[in-house]
């Protein structure tokens, strides 16, 4: 299969692709997936028997390789998916233990999105100079030190310094993965490979509901957060073991070490790129309008308006979170079917709004209403693939790392500010409560609502025809 560099996945590829491969014989060919090369037996093939030719079984290596390197960076951002979330469920125990407000549970749960965007940019010029693997590895060692100081907090203040530690060393868990998958695959399968990393690192979303709402009752949120911290120790093991940043091949890339100022004029030719506002702006509300309920309301929402335990809203925020995940897959590949980004990214846009809409009129569902809004909700909001790979398609090689970091930026720092408006809004509507009444989550929703729709006319009425894919 693909020969050459042999740190990391690349070991990977070549033990995968080691029955088939000859020195003798083998010529260079274009891998159909990866950008890296493929060594291609020099056997003829025709008609039936091209199927289970040499060449047919590298390419189906080429698939289980991609794959494999998929789910291995997925690793990581699961961590982070957990971390990001995992307020929602233990938000009222959080209260009632440590008699925190609205105000101050907002300020706990939006301080994770906060440092997150406020990394971002250091993050993307890290990535630029020394590579995505060994950024994730150096802040894999903060994500770790956050969970210890989270789980011994016994107050607001090291609460919210242990979510500061968590979201610096989860901060390049999303973008490194990128900014690797642009090297090795090629661009018509970028979104596609996002889907399936949104996806799979979706399982810590999915733990950050039943599963943690089990352990919570079983042993605690802080024994529950000791645990998070050691496998999050172990995803960066796994890193460094499996992961390298170029395809094997031949030839690899040989990026350019820039100084501190060449890294700043960077960022300036990026906010410069044609599109890059609309598409900035449009990266605040998507993300926001999920992870405000997932990881903040949702819990106290499903505690204060229909008065279910623990186990009870663990069970709802799963079905949000398995949609959501479920949807990444499907939303991926939308831009084949459409022959653009901007018609699905709409799409998806305008049924979040619909959503929002319906439960902050509305307020109160019926059981099954409830569960079908927590359902589709999932589903209709998960169309990040499609901003990414749309973002992606900005930006040349050079500027990849700190094109898609600004990007996350406004992703975290569209989380942040909707966690902390609706925070403020919650507390103003019911000053010094910790059981807040329905009125208050229906102002909540209505504001996303809103937000969500200036975000929205931004990127259709500001932004330039509908890039192709």
């Amino acid at each position: 299969m693909c020969s050459g560099q042999r740190p990391a996945a690349s070991r990977v590829v070549e033990v995968l692709a080691w029955p088939w491969h000859s020195a003798k014989t083998e010529k260079q060919g274009e891998c159909p997936l990866f950008l890296g090369r493929l060594p291609v037996k020099e056997e003829p093939t025709t008609g039936a028997s091209s199927a289970g030719s040499p060449a047919s079984a590298a390419r189906q290596l080429d698939l289980r390789a991609g794959i494999w390197l998929v789910a291995v960076l997925s690793t990581a951002q699961l961590v982070s998916q957990f971390l990001r979330s995992a307020i929602s469920v233990i938000a009222p125990n959080l209260v009632s233990e440590l008699n925190i407000s609205a105000a101050g549970l907002a300020l706990l749960a939006s301080s994770f999105f906060l440092a997150f965007a406020v990394a971002q940019i250091p993050v993307g010029m890290l990535i630029d100079r020394f590579g995505p693997r060994r950024t994730m590895l150096w802040s894999t060692m903060l994500a770790v030190a956050g969970c210890v100081v989270f789980a011994l907090g016994q107050d607001l203040s090291t609460l919210v310094l242990g979510r500061v530690l968590m979201a610096l060393g989860c901060s390049s868990f999303y973008v490194a993965p990128l900014a690797i998958y642009s090297r090795w695959f090629q661009p018509k399968y970028f979104s596609t490979v996002v889907g399936a990393q949104l996806g799979l690192s979706g399982l810590g979303l999915l733990a950050a509901t039943t599963p943690l709402a089990f352990a919570t009752a079983t042993m605690g949120w802080r024994a529950s957060f000791v645990i998070v911290g050691v496998l999050a120790g172990l995803s960066g093991l796994i890193v460094l073991w499996w992961v390298s940043d170029d395809p094997p091949g031949p030839e690899v890339v040989e990026h350019k070490k820039e100084n501190l100022a060449e890294s700043l004029r960077g960022l300036l030719a990026v906010t410069r790129t044609p599109s890059f506002w609309p598409l900035f702006i449009m990266f605040i509300s998507n993300y926001a309008v999920l992870i405000t309920t997932l990881g903040l309301w949702g819990g106290p929402y499903l505690a204060h308006v229909y008065g279910y335990d623990l186990e009870t809203r663990g069970f709802y925020l799963l079905l949000l979170a398995f949609s959501s995940m479920v949807s990444l897959f499907i939303w991926g590949p939308a831009d084949r079917i459409f022959g653009n980004y901007r018609t699905p990214i709409t799409l998806g846009a305008g049924l979040s709004l619909a959503f929002l809409i319906w439960i902050a009129v509305v307020g109160k569902l019926s059981p099954i209403g409830l569960a079908l809004w927590f359902l589709f909700y999932g589903l209709v909001t998960s169309y990040a693939p499609l901003l990414v790979a749309e973002g992606r398609a900005l930006f040349p090689p050079a500027l990849l790392g700190r094109g898609l970091t600004l990007f996350n930026l406004a992703t975290m720092g569209g989380a942040f500010v909707f966690q902390l408006l609706t925070g403020a809004l919650i507390e103003f509507v019911a000053p010094n409560a910790t059981v807040y009444p329905l009125v208050a989550y229906q102002a909540a929703f209505a504001l996303q609502a809103v937000l969500l729709t200036l975000s929205l006319s931004c990127y259709i009425f500001a932004g330039k025809k509908p890039v192709s894919r």
